[in-house]
């Protein structure tokens, strides 16, 4: 391993850490302009959006730079993969926010009608799998990954309950079908958003273990036929 190799991994890095710190506050940013229909906080979230976007860029280049002149092996080589995979994550992340957002901004400006308590729970319990994934990532920790992917299965489940609460109020209501349907979608992005999460968690178990979990319960295939 050449001095070189770890500067280029230390940089490589520090800018994913930097990723995952706007990544976060904008999730966080576009859940509060929400949650309190605030369209102008939504409207900025915009420009977080196209700063994601352009380090997503930086940070595929740096790993593709890495690939091709260092050729990593083992760890190393696990460890830049993991990396390219967070990348895309977390910049749907962004765009997930941005489109939660979108929703707060058509919400403000409709008369205001009762949100079920399970979707801000839902919002809690997704952006702290966000947060708690991505210590997974600055500590390389392989038992926060753990009790991320565990906690996907409740975001699931209120992700449910909210729909089953928009159709039944739908049928009671229909003048409010409008409503319930944005509040159905913003369900279906923190739904999303706990997903990535949850993918970003598998990649810290990939690097630190060199074992694929994701897709881990689909049953097993025909086995694979040599050329």
């Amino acid at each position: 391993m050449t001095v070189q190799f770890v500067h280029e991994i230390d940089r490589l890095k520090s800018l994913l850490l930097e990723q995952c710190a706007l990544v976060e506050q904008t999730l966080r940013d576009a859940v509060r302009a929400f949650g309190t229909r605030d369209p102008a906080l939504a409207r900025r979230l915009s420009d977080a959006e196209i700063e994601i976007d352009r380090r997503e860029v930086a940070i595929e280049e740096e790993c593709l730079k890495i690939l091709a002149l260092h050729q990593p092996v083992a760890v190393d080589l696990r460890y830049v993969v993991a990396i390219l995979k967070m990348n895309n994550d977390l910049e749907r992340m962004g765009d997930l926010a941005g489109h939660i957002g979108d929703q707060a901004i058509l919400l403000a400006a409709e008369p205001s009608l009762p949100v079920p308590p399970e979707l801000p729970c839902m919002a809690d319990r997704a952006l702290g799998m966000v947060h708690a994934c991505l210590d997974a990532v600055v500590g390389m920790d392989a038992q926060a990954a753990r009790e991320v992917i565990a906690a996907d299965d409740e975001v699931n489940a209120l992700n449910r309950a909210v729909h089953r609460i928009g159709l039944e109020t739908i049928g009671r209501q229909p003048q409010a079908a409008g409503h319930a349907m944005r509040l159905a979608t913003v369900a279906r992005h923190l739904e999303r958003i706990a997903d990535h999460a949850t993918n970003i968690a598998e990649d810290v178990l990939y690097t630190l273990e060199g074992e694929i979990v994701r897709h881990r319960g689909l049953p097993p295939g025909p086995p694979a036929v040599n050329p």
